[in-house]
């Protein structure tokens, strides 16, 4: 057995690293923040007047593995909140003042020593420098905000990994590349998918390539809510403030809205579509018998995200959501929920997606509403998932101000997670909004709504299903779905142009490389683009009726006749739709 776990190797190696900073840059006197354990590693914020760069890491990394020879005793020592506050004065070391300031003024305040060097710091931490792990990597520098607040000073975080053995960092290592290579910012641009400039931040610009994709899922979703009996609607873009407040976005949310003044009055840009369902809904007067009510709304959404959270497509200001709200009388709530489960299992899988989590989050610390219809609403989605079978885990305190809720995971091809769906059920928004239908007692009945989005926002699932594919994106959603090159352009491009007509008259997105470069050169681009097919012709593939067939990362090419091209081609494009709604 290990004699230290690796949390304590990676705290202890956030000192290594800072120490050696320390001596690296001593005339800069560096401010150290903090240096959390993170997944896989740590980081550590420090402030300085010299910006370190990436250039910089291999040289302290050296001087980390330097003071690892000099095998420096870690001591622990207790000071009081004086006493600390004191040293840490007189060490100019003011980030470590604030945090040592809002201590209880009865509280030991813990420290660690090696050499020269002392931190702030709860421990546990290894007895020497001489114990530290070698298997470390300093991976990359960003900026981050002082406490997590954008009113504060940007200090410069170093992030590393580490771990216990050379094999388990080489796999993280290895598992980074291929995550650089995946990164949808670089597929994005690589592949002319989207763009962002500085005057729209947070807001992508879709190519024609990367907006017949985004088009693409919009009308796959409606193919899924044909089959599953929902409406979709039309709403409002902005709206007045009193609607906000109303369905209690204003008290619990104003901080990431826009807001305008029009004619005096003041209008939101909604971020979220489920006041304007509650309103389709009071507009009619509704029985039993019409319920469940399934509104989609696939309307644009704003959400003000601080600048320094946005992330290419997976945190953005503007973005649509394959939104809907379901209208139900309480007794079919079970019954719902695994309709909803199998919808999700049947579209998640069809892209792929076969590890999936589902986590049931419970009441928020700021709520709205008493807890005993909390109480009524959690214990029904926990009925219905038992009731389903799925494996579930409890989220304590993540559910929505207005409701608990279920959500569901997915891990893409690098075994990450990302949270796609959502099942919210709100008792709130109903008795805001007083919605009212009749039931089958003839008396008026508040309904339960609930919330639910598929693949959430389009713009995230595009970024996360993009990292997925590594860009290779199946038949049925590649935007050129079969590339066509004639051998010789002077006697086979007018016989390629004929398949080419053939092909988009069934339906196949089709593009015809024509330049005057070299098959190899042509052949080396097209597998760069992605392209699932690409079908050659010369002499003996016209006098046969035949066709070379190459498809995307494969070497070799297979010889079919264009009736079996055509049949392959047809068969792939079917996919758009899951073969479990097809065979229903």
């Amino acid at each position: 057995m290990a004699k230290y776990d690796l949390d304590t190797l990676r705290h202890s190696t956030a000192h290594l690293m800072a120490q050696a900073i320390s001596r690296l840059f001593p005339e800069h006197h560096v401010q150290f923040g903090v240096g959390p354990v993170i997944d896989n590693g740590f980081y550590y914020d420090v402030e300085t007047d010299y910006r370190i760069k990436d250039e910089d890491l291999p040289k302290i990394e050296a001087k980390m593995l330097e003071i690892i020879e000099e095998k420096l005793p870690i001591e622990r020592k207790v000071l009081s909140k004086d006493e600390a506050l004191d040293y840490f004065e007189k060490e100019k070391q003011h980030l470590k003042v604030e945090l040592i300031s809002g201590f209880d003024p009865e509280e030991e305040i813990s420290c660690y020593s090696q050499g020269e060097f002392i931190d702030l710091c709860r421990g546990p931490h290894v007895e020497t420098t001489g114990d530290l792990p070698k298997y470390f990597k300093l991976l990359h520098t960003a900026g981050a905000y002082w406490k997590g607040s954008s009113d504060r000073q940007m200090l410069q975080r170093i992030y590393a990994a580490c771990f216990n053995d050379k094999k388990a960092l080489k796999k993280h290592l290895n598992f980074l590349e291929e995550a650089k290579k995946r990164d949808h910012r670089k597929l994005g641009k690589e592949l002319e998918l989207f763009h962002f400039e500085p005057v729209a931040p947070g807001s992508p610009f879709f190519l024609p390539k990367g907006a017949f994709i985004y088009n693409e899922l919009v009308e796959f979703m409606r193919r899924i809510y044909k089959r599953y009996n929902y409406k979709e609607v039309i709403t409002p873009q902005v709206l007045s403030s009193d609607l906000w407040h109303t369905s209690g976005h204003y008290a619990n949310y104003k901080d990431d809205m826009f807001f305008t003044n029009i004619e005096k009055g003041e209008f939101a840009v909604k971020p979220m579509n489920c006041p304007c369902h509650m309103l389709m809904f009071k507009h009619f007067r509704y029985s039993y018998r019409d319920l469940p009510l399934r509104y989609a709304d696939f309307g644009r959404l704003h959400r003000n995200e601080k600048s320094g959270t946005l992330a290419g497509l997976t945190r953005v200001r503007t973005f649509c959501q394959d939104d809907a709200h379901i209208f139900i009388p309480l007794e079919d709530i079970q019954e719902e929920i695994l309709t909803l489960l199998d919808m999700f299992f049947v579209v998640y899988k069809h892209f792929g997606f076969t590890d999936i989590k589902i986590n049931l989050s419970t009441r928020p610390e700021k709520k709205v509403g008493d807890d005993a219809t909390w109480d009524k609403a959690e214990n029904a989605l926990k009925e219905a998932l038992e009731k389903s079978g799925h494996p579930f885990a409890i989220k304590e305190g993540d559910g929505a101000f207005y409701g608990p809720k279920i959500d569901v995971e997915i891990s893409d091809a690098l075994q990450r997670y990302y949270q796609l769906g959502t099942i919210q059920l709100d008792f709130q928004l109903p008795d805001r909004f007083g919605l009212k239908f009749t039931n089958k007692k003839g008396e008026e009945e508040r309904p339960v709504v609930i919330h639910r989005a598929l693949l959430g926002s389009l713009e995230r699932f595009f970024g996360i299903y993009l990292e997925h594919t590594g860009g290779a994106y199946p038949f049925w959603l590649s935007p050129t779905q079969v590339t066509i090159v004639p051998i010789n352009n002077e006697n086979h491009l007018e016989y390629c142009q004929k398949v080419a007509k053939d092909l988009t008259n069934e339906g196949i997105r089709v593009h015809i490389d024509d330049r005057n470069e070299s098959m190899g050169f042509k052949t080396r681009q097209i597998q760069k683009s992605k392209t699932p097919f690409m079908m050659v012709f010369g002499d003996k593939e016209i006098e046969e009726e035949t066709v070379s067939l190459r498809a995307y990362g494969q070497k070799g090419s297979q010889k079919l006749t264009l009736k079996e091209a055509f049949e392959k081609f047809k068969t792939l494009d079917e996919e758009k739709t899951p073969k479990e709604l097809r065979e229903s």
